[in-house]
């Protein structure tokens, strides 16, 4: 059972930066595709980004540029590096991760299995 433990989440003013961690354990491989996504008040969960095969990404429109995702593998946790925070990125982000997973599903939250509990980001104006 892959388990995922998320942390860093707080409240920042606008242009801020934040970064989130993502601690994994079980069973992972280098297969395992981890992705972070997040769900504001009211709305659907939404994909953010994703990491697989060591460091190939992927990025929502909305935060390519400003998002980094990264992996470090010695100590199984994955990053999400955010910086000049909008307050349209207020939400809770979950990390999720799948150890077999097709391109076309990366973005797919029914895709994933195993999630985190969650952390709060709040970037305030």
């Amino acid at each position: 059972q892959v388990q995922l433990v998320e942390s860093g989440g707080g409240l920042v003013q606008a242009g801020d930066s934040l970064r989130l961690s993502c601690a994994t354990s079980g069973p992972t491989s280098s297969s395992t595709v981890v992705a972070w996504f997040r769900q504001a008040p009211g709305k659907e969960r939404e994909f953010v980004a994703v990491i697989r095969s060591g460091s190939v990404t992927n990025y929502a429109e909305s935060v390519k540029d400003r998002f980094i995702i990264s992996r470090d593998k010695a100590k199984m946790t994955v990053y999400l590096q955010m910086n000049s925070l909008k307050s349209e990125d207020t939400a809770v982000y979950y990390c999720a991760a799948q150890n077999i997973l097709p391109f076309s599903r990366y973005r797919v939250p029914g895709a994933y299995n195993y999630w985190g509990q969650g952390t709060q980001v709040t970037v305030s104006v």
